[in-house]
């Protein structure tokens, strides 16, 4: 099932997104609630084309918080060594943990604004996890139970900035520097889901990679994360890069590909 969040003339709602057999089109039907929440939801019988007049798919939540994993996989851990941004070889034993807020949360289509302050910002492809009922002090083998679903994200970083913010404030939690969507998918294979990634059309094979090769699986992600943070519905874990990060320039598509969820496209600014 996949889950979308939408505007129409201006006006924000959820939807569940169906593919109609006749036409091969996705279409949103719309829901009378907020599938986040207590209260059961039900559609309304309106349905709307995706790419309908007036229609503007947002992303999929608005999280209290946003945590990240870096160095979450060996390729990716290597690669920022051999590039000279990290002395850490071996993708380290212990998690590496940091925050985005909820400002730094765009949409699809969204615009992704280079901060003035910043010369070198890097796309990083993910999954991202969805949690969907609150999470404190989750066991692992329990740590599913929560999940409503998965949806892709960029990772925008600065990588200039990074070299000299030892917490990565400013260099992972700038506005527009996490785009989520198009939706939240529930079914999803997490242990083995490729991710890919493209530039201004061009597929960029050096960036992609599978979930299969995660250093810290996404339940231990879960279980590890709500030992000193509550969980709320709604909140996010991006569950680390797969393999090469590259710079993103004023003017540049980029597009994240995770199988069974879609694409997530947006274009890059100045600031």
């Amino acid at each position: 099932m996949r889950i979308a969040r939408f505007s129409l003339n201006d006006k924000v709602r959820y939807a569940f997104v169906q593919t109609d057999q006749n036409d091969g089109k996705d279409y949103l039907v719309a829901l009378d609630g907020f599938p986040l929440g207590p209260q059961e939801v039900k559609p309304t019988g309106e349905r709307y084309a995706v790419d309908s007049d007036g229609i503007r798919l947002l992303a999929p939540v608005i999280p209290s918080k946003v945590f990240g994993l870096a160095k979450n996989y060996q390729a990716h851990t290597e690669f920022m060594a051999n590039k000279g941004l990290s002395d850490i070889k071996v993708a380290p034993e212990e998690m590496v943990i940091f925050t985005k807020p909820s400002t730094s949360v765009i949409g699809p289509d969204d615009p992704i604004v280079i901060p003035s302050f910043s010369n070198d910002m890097n796309y990083e492809p993910e999954v991202a996890v969805v949690i969907g009922r609150i999470a404190k002090n989750v066991p692992v083998e329990k740590a599913m139970d929560y999940v409503l679903g998965y949806t892709c994200v960029n990772d925008v970083t600065l990588r200039d900035v990074q070299g000299f913010d030892p917490m990565w404030t400013r260099a992972k939690g700038f506005d527009t520097s996490c785009p989520l969507g198009p939706w939240i998918q529930t079914d999803l294979d997490w242990s083995d889901t490729h991710i890919g990634f493209s530039l201004n059309g061009e597929v960029v094979p050096e960036a992609a990679g599978t979930t299969a090769g995660l250093i810290h699986s996404i339940p231990a992600q879960i279980a590890a994360i709500s030992q000193f943070s509550t969980l709320l519905p709604g909140d996010v874990i991006l569950t680390g890069t797969p393999n090469a990060s590259g710079t993103l320039r004023p003017g540049d598509e980029a597009i994240v590909h995770v199988e069974s969820i879609g694409d997530l496209r947006n274009v890059v600014v100045r600031g």
